[in-house]
């Protein structure tokens, strides 16, 4: 059961009327925090000493495993406590640090997946001109912009959030420290903080969806018109990995932000969140690792192998 003796701070609720389900979620949020450590730490590992992977899309990808790696490590370790024990309770600024770190993260994963399919484009429909348009430089600032738009994302919505009035229970219906779960938290008017939230949606999540989606449309267009079944095996190759991610973290993204005022929508969501905070930065280094033979060959040149052997 819920401790409710605390005076301060929040309530994270999660699954705890499931005290069972809350054991089981336990073992496998702790499972995938481990696979997340070791997977995307491994990719940052290969991206920085194997020369051969000194590229944009390794240097986007190493992105966004130091990412992810900072995205589980904002909300996991509570995330357990609350699922092992029968106190559930946060502190105001732990919920409000939280709150900050996540939505940054959470909106420069949105701008980095559709910069890695900018350079996903430019690597299929403009092979020729590749060096020359994705360039270090032009590398660096891509990426200094998405995680610049996250910091700014945040500095903009978290303060207006933490002010709300909330309720006397101040029982969060959620795993984490999120802006909808905060919205509905609140006993007052909250018509300014649900348009800031919806605007924002629309400008981090549909926007950069569905630049991705055109840059996809014409991926698909030029290797159309390539009569080559080598050509296309190389094309999905190439992009297939990203286009999961992807379908991943915006499906369960669109779950928690563009829900309906439901509750059957509502608890719907926190399985989603659960999804996007714990398994999309756990099956990202999976994927990418798996379904990429570079990688696969760069972590048996690091064991000391030859790793242009290696095809599987």
């Amino acid at each position: 059961m819920v401790n409710h003796s605390s005076p301060v701070g929040f309530l994270l609720l999660g699954f705890s009327e499931h005290p069972r389900l809350e054991k089981i979620l336990f073992v496998v949020v702790l499972c995938s925090y481990l696979i997340t450590l070791l997977g995307n730490t491994l990719i940052l590992l290969l991206s920085t000493l194997d020369p051969r992977l000194h590229s944009p899309m390794y240097f986007f990808l190493s992105n966004l495993s130091f990412l992810d790696l900072c995205f589980t490590t904002t909300c996991v370790p509570q995330m357990l406590v609350n699922l092992w024990g029968p106190t559930k309770t946060i502190s105001f600024l732990g919920c409000s640090v939280q709150l900050f770190i996540f939505l940054s993260l959470g909106t420069t994963e949105c701008i980095l997946l559709t910069v890695m399919a900018f350079d996903l484009y430019v690597a299929v429909c403009q092979p020729l001109h590749y060096a020359t348009i994705i360039h270090p430089r032009l590398c660096r600032q891509l990426a200094a912009v998405a995680w610049m738009m996250g910091l700014l994302q945040s500095i903009v919505q978290t303060p207006p959030t933490l002010r709300l009035p909330f309720c006397p229970h101040r029982q969060i219906d959620d795993f984490l420290c999120e802006v909808p779960s905060l919205i509905r938290l609140s006993c007052g008017d909250t018509t300014f903080n649900e348009i800031q939230l919806a605007v924002s949606s629309i400008i981090l999540v549909v926007v950069p969806l569905s630049l991705i989606l055109v840059s996809y449309g014409a991926i698909a267009r030029a290797v159309l018109r390539i009569n080559s079944a080598e050509a296309w095996k190389k094309a999905f190759g190439t992009c297939s990995s990203h286009l999961i991610v992807v379908t991943l973290f915006y499906s369960s993204v669109i779950a928690v932000y563009l829900q309906p005022k439901n509750p059957y929508a509502q608890e719907r969501a926190k399985f989603f969140s659960l999804f996007y905070a714990v398994g999309t930065p756990t099956l990202n280094p999976l994927i990418y690792t798996l379904r990429n033979k570079e990688v696969k060959r760069a972590f048996w040149r690091l064991l000391g192998k030859n790793g242009d052997s290696k095809n599987t």
